[in-house]
């Protein structure tokens, strides 16, 4: 069996000008970054903004397992299935970390023969995008600790500055810092972190912003520090937004590639939907609404993460009403749900399906809370037994799901037909009426309380003091009527990650809260979500490497 990256080296790739052209897209809007990758210029949107938009198809999943569900696989497939059937389709994804890829997760670039390629690119360095978010970061926390020795002129208390440093790198010894040693000249001495750079505000910021201007409003709204009063210190005032936007003047504009089956990819952005929105950006999607009659997006995580930003902040934010949202779950994730070790997956088992597949109930149930027409796909793995599959289809057939078997990791755009007929029936059959699952008027603790209680099916929340004190001060400064960016473990509806299947009788902690003024929403950590992930104990880092003719191999 061929590893997806022997497969994505081996595909017939075209030069990117002719994916281009499929999109109706002028060479003189491509930004070229070699052969097969181009950036989309500032006045292709300007061509095409009054055009109609196409219809807007969410790929979402149940919570991640061990065993994989293969969301991004399947959010390619169906795209390509799209194209096979001769229907305008573009993927809009976003792009990978390193963190991950060099961790325990690997890329983001789909798999088998449903991938965007070049992978390798992709995965890697691809057009510097998460270097200027790093670099503009990292800029705004040398001009906040530069000012502060240079005097101090706004009276920053050096214990109230929460802006942090960044990287694109697991790295868990640089959570917790201590900067400023050695000699008077070397700065205030003060504990800072770091954190990683799917997590920046910039991260969002970028990804949330429509234009320049946008750009450059939503860097100075930057919540940087806290005086000695208590009143918040912004970006703007540190002088830092002309320069930080100069920085991300490229890393703005979307970027196109293709899968390998030459179907358009526009990859942008990358937010992580467990501690960030989870979402790519809203000016790749909106421009790739314009140049198709179908685009296929997808959101981080399960449903209950990524989904709920997309639709609570994303789509709110941005005035996009998806069309249908489809959900991925695998027979093995949901037997792993029902209590079966990852080692007896293979086996034929209806009662550990029976008993897991409470998870897939829950997320339907939650989707539909947002109005939108939900399709369930089942990504088939051989072991999968027709007595298995046919339970499931039945199963959300009874909740008024449409259902489909996707098979597009082992046959690409033809494993992925199905779906893509379901998916095409439900919006010519099937009204969406997509609204946000809250009011933006509610509370800060209110709508953090809806949330938990609808979306991961919560009894309370509890609050240490440190998030009581906070929602006090970003309420007082302002901030209340907010959207929220819950940051939970991915891997359980609740907030303790060993929960499995459709956890009850459970209550949601709220560690602390803060305010991302830039990127318009207020974050609330809960459990032990980290900013800044570690590498686990044999990384994939270590089976990565590159020969002498400049040929990557390891990365999946």
């Amino acid at each position: 069996m061929k590893t997806d990256i022997q497969i994505a080296q081996e595909a017939k790739l075209k030069p990117i000008k002719e994916v281009a052209e499929q999109l109706a897209i002028a060479e003189d809007d491509l930004e070229y970054y070699g052969k097969y990758k181009a950036k989309l210029s500032d006045e292709l949107w300007e061509k095409v903004k009054n055009k109609p938009d196409g219809k807007l198809v969410l790929v979402t999943a149940i919570n991640p397992t061990p065993a994989g569900e293969g969301k991004t696989t399947t959010t390619v497939g169906l795209g390509q299935a799209f194209g096979k059937m001769n229907v305008k389709s573009v993927i809009a994804l976003r792009e990978p970390s390193l963190g991950p890829c060099f961790g325990i997760k690997g890329g983001a670039a789909g798999g088998g023969y449903a991938q965007v390629v070049p992978m390798d690119d992709l995965n890697l360095h691809f057009t510097g995008d998460f270097h200027a978010i790093t670099s503009a970061n990292n800029l705004l926390a040398a001009m906040l600790d530069n000012h502060i020795h240079q005097g101090n002129a706004l009276n920053i208390d050096p214990n109230q500055i929460v802006w942090k440093r960044c990287e694109d790198m697991n790295d868990r010894v640089l959570r917790n810092i201590v900067v400023g040693l050695g000699r008077k000249a070397d700065g205030v001495v003060r504990e800072d972190h770091f954190i990683i750079t799917v997590a920046s505000e910039i991260m969002a910021v970028l990804c949330l912003a429509e234009d320049m201007n946008d750009l450059k409003a939503r860097l100075g709204r930057i919540v940087v520090a806290y005086t000695y009063e208590g009143r918040p210190v912004l970006a703007k005032e540190i002088n830092a937004v002309g320069a930080m936007a100069a920085l991300l003047k490229d890393a703005l504009k979307p970027n196109l590639i293709q899968t390998i089956e030459n179907t358009p990819a526009i990859i942008h952005g990358g937010p992580f939907a467990n501690i960030a929105h989870g979402c790519n950006s809203v000016r790749a999607t909106k421009t790739a609404l314009k140049l198709a009659d179908v685009v296929v997006t997808e959101a981080g995580f399960g449903a209950d993460l990524g989904a709920e930003k997309f639709l609570d902040i994303k789509c709110r934010t941005a005035g996009l009403k998806p069309d249908a949202v489809v959900l991925v779950a695998t027979v093995r994730a949901l037997k792993y749900n029902g209590g079966v070790p990852k080692t007896d997956l293979s086996l034929e088992n209806l009662d550990a399906l029976k008993a897991g597949i409470v998870n897939l109930e829950k997320h339907i149930e939650n989707l539909q809370k947002f109005g939108v027409p939900v399709v369930v796909t089942l990504n088939r793995f051989v072991t999968d037994t027709e007595a298995e599959v046919n339970y499931v289809k039945s199963f959300c057939e009874n909740l008024n799901c449409e259902f489909a078997l996707c098979e597009v990791w082992e046959k690409g755009g033809e494993g992925g037909l199905e779906l893509a007929e379901k998916v095409l029936n439900t919006i010519k059959t099937k009204e969406s009426h997509y609204k946000p699952l809250y009011d933006l008027n509610l509370s800060i603790k209110e709508k953090i309380e809806t949330i938990a209680k609808e979306i991961y099916g919560a009894d309370g929340i509890t609050y240490d003091p440190a998030a009581e004190k906070a929602i006090k001060t970003i309420e007082a400064n302002g901030y209340r009527d907010l959207p929220i960016c819950m940051a939970k473990n991915q891997y359980s509806l609740s907030d303790d990650a060993t929960k499995l299947g459709r956890p009850t009788g459970f209550t949601v902690n709220i560690r602390d809260v803060y305010v991302s003024a830039g990127a318009g929403f207020v974050v609330a950590l809960t459990g032990t979500v980290m900013t800044m992930p570690g590498l686990p104990k044999v990384p994939a880092a270590e089976g990565i490497d590159v020969d002498e003719n400049g040929r990557i191999t390891g990365l999946f």
